[in-house]
């Protein structure tokens, strides 16, 4: 079975159709730039770009870097404009792809789903903890496989900030850290993390996972077992094709055991 799977993030708009009984994209995904400001016209125009690309006709599974209600109303908005807040995104993006039906999710809620269901996260129980570090820092939480959606870890407080704007990937770029003074950082994060939650395993996620060994060996400290995402960039495409093809993917989305069910 194939679902399209869109994810929107803070620097790029991308998708690919997904073969969920292998949990891997089926075709080369292919991406636009996300606009800025990031509106929702220039949000939604870049969601139908990357979709028609593929002369898709089908269910389209979209992950949205903010908290996302059951209803698919936008409730946050940290990387994109603040005209998302209060928008029914499930209708926007529907009517802009032609009336295709639309799953909109959390971000990393989605890269989440699909860590558990097929990648470093397959059939472990306890407390799971994915944090994707790009743009902001996502995170998705589950108990014994169960998600529990809309966490935004990323905006625990870190240095008197917003640990996102502390430690996502984009403010070590921006502050032109080394791997040692970033990863320092990310440390300071995951030890409070750790100290609210007590995970059993922590899953990096983001691109720059495809990096763990610069900056891995720098996390002492931390009790928690921690590894990088296997699914890596496409994990956010990949779990939203998985949202899409349940009809609540609210409800309970347990992956333990490698089995998706609500």
């Amino acid at each position: 079975m194939q679902i399209f799977g869109v994810d929107i993030g803070g620097s790029g708009i991308k998708g690919a159709p997904v073969d969920l009984d292998k949990g891997d994209v089926s075709q080369k995904r292919f991406k636009v730039l996300t606009p800025h400001p990031a509106t929702l016209d220039g949000v939604a125009d870049g969601v139908k770009q990357v979709v028609r690309r593929f002369g898709w006709s089908g269910p389209v599974g979209l992950t949205f870097p903010g908290v996302v209600t059951a209803k698919s109303t936008i409730r946050s908005a940290a990387n994109v404009d603040k005209t998302w807040i209060g928008t029914d995104a499930r209708a926007l993006f529907s009517e802009r792809l032609g009336g295709l039906p639309v799953t909109v999710v959390n971000d990393a809620d989605a890269a989440g789903v699909a860590e558990m269901r097929f990648g470093a996260g397959k059939g472990r129980t306890g407390t799971v903890i994915l944090l994707t570090f790009g743009t902001g820092i996502g995170s998705a939480l589950f108990s014994d496989g169960v998600l529990v959606p809309n966490t935004e870890f990323g905006h625990l407080e870190l240095g008197g900030t917003d640990a996102e704007q502390r430690a996502s990937s984009k403010a070590k770029e921006e502050a032109g850290l080394s791997w040692e003074q970033w990863a320092n950082r990310v440390r300071r994060y995951l030890t409070h993390v750790e100290m609210l939650f007590s995970p059993n395993l922590i899953i990096v996620g983001g691109g720059i996972s495809r990096d763990s060994d610069k900056f891995f060996h720098f996390l002492d400290g931390i009790q928690a077992e921690i590894v990088p995402a296997q699914l890596h960039n496409d994990a956010g495409i990949v779990g939203a094709a998985m949202c899409a093809a349940r009809t609540d993917p609210f409800v309970k989305f347990s992956v333990t055991h490698g089995k998706a069910h609500g």
